[in-house]
């Protein structure tokens, strides 16, 4: 039987999305009253990272050990990977020796070609593409603190990047309304944008759309690999930034969230992620819960309750 992945939001249907919501808000009490749930005893992750991190890596790897089970960090400079083997080649053999493959890189087409070879569920931790993992940990915030977000309004501001991508598929398996305020020529990619149909939309004005939004959302201007164009998109972007007298047009309850890392004074001012509405240290931790749900709905095939 082919093993089933997780490459993009959309690899769930809505369902799925909210009984792995549900679990790692279970998992995650579990944990916090001091109980072990340990469906992975004796599973072993690989964790492919091409590109750095710091949140997926913990998250991944304490989550593991956690459940049990027990996770591995390669790097192209300590794999063949990095030394020109064929993409197929790793994945056959990797996957032979492990249950899961945790991946980390830049193009989506590298994952898309490893999780072809591969003979066990694989996990795409980031790609320029996708971040479907932050969007996990993103509703298990929001459903903790608001409930379902069926019917809310949400507020993107900035790039139209992999973030964004996953935001959009987001509002079309959850079902509620997302208003994505770029600058021209920051979009995200249209046949993503028009797959979600009325659930989505570009704006220009990030006033309009963060107005009346139940949650405010946003990210960095210039994503790893987008360095050298920095000083170009503070300048695309100046108007963009999250700030106290943006955030003062969303809802009165609007909740704020951020991947990070953040740049204070960019993207989003010290006072708005630092303030009341910000959640994002929560969002962080959640990471780790969500992810935790993934891998046992993966690995085993369903969800078995924590004691």
């Amino acid at each position: 039987m082919n093993p089933r992945h997780f490459l993009s939001l959309l690899d769930l249907d809505a369902d799925e999305f909210r009984q792995l919501i549900d679990h790692a808000i279970a998992v995650k009490q579990t944990l916090k009253s001091g109980c072990l749930h340990q469906p992975l005893q004796g599973r072993v992750m690989a964790m492919i990272f091409e590109k750095s991190s710091t949140r997926t890596r913990v998250s991944f790897e304490a989550g593991m050990a956690q459940m049990g089970g027990h996770a591995m960090f390669l790097s192209p400079r300590d794999s063949q990977l990095g030394r020109g083997e064929p993409i197929e080649d790793t994945a056959r053999v990797i996957s032979s020796m492990v249950d899961v493959v945790m991946i980390r890189t830049f193009g989506h087409d590298r994952i898309e070609t490893f999780a072809a070879h591969s003979s066990v569920p694989v996990i795409n931790g980031l790609t320029d593409l996708l971040h479907p993992c932050q969007l996990l940990a993103d509703m298990q915030t929001w459903f903790e603190l608001r409930g379902d977000i069926r019917g809310r309004r949400v507020a993107w501001i900035g790039d139209g990047n992999n973030m964004c991508h996953s935001w959009i598929n987001a509002a079309r398996l959850l079902d509620f309304e997302l208003f994505i305020g770029c600058p021209a020529g920051y979009e995200p990619d249209a046949a993503i944008l028009s797959a979600a149909g009325e659930r989505a939309r570009v704006v220009h004005d990030p006033r309009e759309a963060v107005r009346g939004a139940d949650l405010v959302v946003t990210d960095v201007w210039a994503s790893m690999g987008q360095e050298e164009e920095q000083k170009l998109r503070e300048q695309a972007f100046a108007d963009y930034q999250v700030d106290e007298a943006l955030m003062a047009l969303a809802d009165d309850d609007a909740l704020f969230m951020h991947c990070l890392p953040a740049h204070r004074g960019e993207e989003v001012s010290a006072g708005v992620i630092d303030g009341p509405q910000s959640v994002v240290w929560q969002e962080a931790e959640n990471r780790l819960h969500a992810q935790k749900a993934l891998v046992e709905f993966l690995v085993n095939g369903g969800l078995t309750p924590p004691a």
